[in-house]
């Protein structure tokens, strides 16, 4: 799948320098998902042996940009329930926030699941996350419901909102 900017394909061994100097180490990156920062290299080529198992046999996928060839995120869905799909992240390094790459993302992801027979498109942000939201907003999604949920990283409670877009009213994810 891919777009002017992006390209989304499955991860291979050499694209851990890549998440690791790009995703994985990057704090900031890390704050409103639910994974832990990888601390080192070592780290890192472990991470990718079990990011490439993954999505072998999972709708997921590193995100690579156009230009460079780099990997610099990463995104997936699944059905939850016949012709109902969730995305189960969406993660973009801090230098390739504000390029409208996570709006080509989602919209890719979108019409994935519509080209499945996707009716109902679920995505999930943390409240504080701003630019999460924004993204939904912009996509067309519209806010369902918020949960309470724990951090299982630090043990901290947060509100996670759910969005919603139908997919087969729009004829496609866009």
């Amino acid at each position: 799948m891919e777009t002017e900017d992006i390209i989304l394909g499955k991860a291979k061994y050499e694209d851990w320098r890549s998440m690791y100097r790009n995703v994985w180490s990057r704090p900031e990156t890390a704050e409103y998902m639910l994974w832990r920062v990888t601390a080192d290299e070592d780290g890192a080529r472990a991470r990718i042996q079990r990011t490439v198992t993954w999505q072998e046999t999972h709708d997921a996928w590193l995100v690579y940009e156009r230009g460079s060839g780099q990997a610099i995120g990463f995104a997936g869905v699944e059905e939850t329930e016949p012709h109902i799909y969730h995305e189960t992240g969406i993660a973009l390094g801090p230098e390739y926030v504000g390029r409208g790459y996570g709006k080509q993302i989602l919209c890719l992801l979108m019409d994935y699941c519509f080209s499945l027979g996707g009716q109902d498109f679920y995505y999930s942000t943390r409240a504080g996350n701003l630019a999460s939201k924004a993204l939904a907003l912009s996509c067309g999604l519209v806010y369902q419901y918020s949960e309470q949920k724990t951090d299982q990283r630090n043990g901290k409670a947060y509100e996670m909102e759910i969005y919603k877009k139908n997919l087969r009213s729009t004829g496609s994810g866009k």
